[in-house]
């Protein structure tokens, strides 16, 4: 047997490898090598084969090694700041008072188109790093705040560069139908012509948008005006996501499996046909504690019915100013288990395994094994399910992102 020629070597630690269909993956007393990026051995120590090199070796010190995290639901660059309404409607004001004065996705919109590129990767890059600081390595990105082609650009251009500056892998969403600009008031079928028609064309000419999603409710878009933007995606050969069944049933999930959406998130008033017609199509269930808390809802989401069905269930913070104004992995894992009675398994595989498979890398990031991103995060911790039993604790020591380390918390 010839040589192993490793680029690097991690030692004295513990692995949660997350691989399918095997719980935590636990492994102890671990070691993983990396070459060009990617993991290239993993084992028990005591296995390791004599003949290798690796110039680098690092002493993990006993922590644990996960996956790195995967936030699969956020809209994280936008401008501006809501808290005065948030205060506001503690005090008392209704929401429809505050966005009669302005407030609500308007008022966010507004600041988002008024900010230039610089302005808004400024305004975004705390968020960002908060994340990465809890071991994100992957971070899905959506526009919607710019509602107008030049500003959802913009947005996905800031996204874009996210990537380019920070140890991150960043897909990005286009969400034009989010929301109706004030300037379409009362005509959101030409809204619809003006995303499928004008906007997504000019986003796809400029390779901004690795999918495409779409807010399917009462207060939104229909499930035919949704059906046009997938029918758009599907032509320029995007994926499509869906903003589903957060406030009523409006049948967007099965809509969602119909296109072989990646996954529809939200769900508290998924049906059984919804479920059915995702487990079908292996469309994955985004589940967003946060926007739950935030909101103060009281329609839980299917768990017991999706289980049952084996759909797989991820988690993402859906960070953004209005619903859910949080970066933290690690609370969203805690929200699940204690809002929805997930278990700290299936918490973390929501943000590392099914995480992935929403966004459809579940072939290069998600889980440890031998030919993935060698992109993992350390945490002093005893076990695994520490990550979603404490709270407002980060015990992440340091993360790899293709093969490279960054301490953290030091």
């Amino acid at each position: 047997m010839g040589l192993f020629n490793w680029d690097s070597l991690w030692l004295n630690v513990h692995l949660a490898t997350m691989e399918s269909g095997n719980g935590y993956g636990i492994i102890r007393d671990a070691a993983i090598a990396v070459k060009d990026g990617k993991i290239a051995w993993l084992g028990a120590a005591k296995d390791l084969p004599n003949d290798y090199a690796a110039p680098i070796t690092h002493d993990g010190q006993g922590c644990w090694l996960t996956p790195g995290l995967i936030d699969c639901h956020t809209h994280m660059v936008y401008a501006g700041n809501r808290s005065n309404e948030f205060e506001a409607r503690l005090n008392g004001v209704a929401y429809e008072e505050i966005a009669r004065q302005g407030g609500g996705i308007v008022s966010t919109v507004k600041a988002t188109r008024a900010a230039n590129e610089q302005e808004l990767m400024q305004a975004s890059l705390p968020r960002v790093l908060s994340s990465l600081r809890e071991g994100v390595t992957t971070l899905e990105i959506k526009s919607g705040y710019g509602l107008d082609t030049d500003t959802e650009a913009k947005i996905l251009r800031v996204a874009r560069q996210i990537q380019r500056d920070l140890p991150v892998r960043v897909t990005t969403t286009f969400l034009g139908a989010h929301a109706l600009p004030p300037e379409f008031a009362g005509r959101a079928d030409d809204y619809i012509d003006e995303v499928c028609e004008r906007m997504l064309p000019a986003i796809v000419a400029e390779g901004l948008a690795d999918a495409v999603d779409v807010f399917c409710e009462k207060i939104g878009f229909t499930p035919e005006q949704t059906e046009r933007v997938f029918q758009a995606a599907q032509a320029h050969g995007l994926p499509v996501k869906l903003h589903a069944e957060q406030l009523s049933d409006q049948g967007g999930a099965a809509l969602t499996a119909k296109y072989r959406g990646l996954s529809a998130d939200h769900l508290e008033y998924l049906s059984v046909e919804g479920i059915a017609a995702m487990q079908k199509q292996g469309t994955v269930a985004v589940l967003l504690p946060g926007a739950f808390y935030f909101l103060r809802e009281t329609k839980y989401p299917p768990l017991a019915a999706l289980r049952e069905a084996g759909v797989a269930i991820a988690l993402a913070t859906d960070c953004n100013p209005g619903t859910s104004p949080m970066t933290s992995p690690l609370l969203t894992m805690n929200m699940a288990c204690t809002l929805f009675r997930m278990t700290p398994l299936e918490a973390l595989q929501g943000v590392t395994l099914h995480a992935a498979r929403a966004l459809g890398l579940y072939e290069k990031v998600g889980s440890l094994r031998v030919g993935k991103q060698a992109d993992f995060a350390l945490w002093n911790i005893e076990r695994p399910a520490d990550l979603a039993y404490m709270i407002g604790v980060n015990p992440c020591a340091g993360s790899v992102f293709a093969g490279q380390y960054r301490a953290l918390n030091k």
